[in-house]
């Protein structure tokens, strides 16, 4: 992912430090991508697994009557609660908090749509509740907008295409 600017971070997520500060606290220790081995990458997809089949998609409207809630679910929630509790039972397993990315990107419809990213030695990977499968960041069908860094999660930056990309894409009929 290149990045780019100082972004807003979203303010459903500012609520959710705000209420939560303990899960918002700045990493300690390295900031090196995780090695990614084979139990790494059962972990991930157990969490992934896990979460994406025990939690009900439902909007924030419809569990809370608004339209933007950031919060650990319980048996409901929309794509930044499936990122929250990915985020922190991975957590829990010990993987270190600035490998564990919150994301926004826009979906196929134009929406903007929340999911995690996994930083390791073999690249960023893209845990979300649309997809299944945990696919590295490029092969996702997301225009991709911003990201927590890995200094502090109350920082956000923006994400850009890289200029190969950007015109190569503009240039195909």
């Amino acid at each position: 992912m290149h990045l780019g600017e100082t972004a807003v971070p979203p303010f459903g997520f500012m609520e959710f430090c705000d209420r939560m500060p303990q899960d918002c606290r700045p990493a300690s220790g390295t900031r090196r991508p995780v090695r990614l081995t084979a139990a790494r990458w059962q972990q991930l997809n157990q969490v992934n697994d896990n979460v994406n089949e025990t939690v009900t998609p439902l909007t924030d409207q419809e569990l809370y009557q608004r339209r933007e809630y950031w919060t650990y679910p319980s048996v409901a929630g929309d794509c930044e609660d499936f990122v929250l509790l990915k985020r922190k039972r991975l957590l829990e397993l010990g993987w270190p908090a600035n490998a564990l990315l919150i994301s926004v990107a826009y979906d196929r419809d134009g929406a903007a749509h929340a999911v995690l990213v996994v930083t390791t030695s073999q690249g960023d990977y893209v845990l979300d509740n649309q997809i299944g499968t945990i696919l590295p960041w490029r092969h996702t069908p997301y225009v991709w907008s911003t990201r927590q860094s890995t200094q502090d999660p109350l920082r956000w930056v923006s994400l850009r295409r890289p200029l190969s990309e950007a015109t190569a894409t503009s240039a195909s009929p």
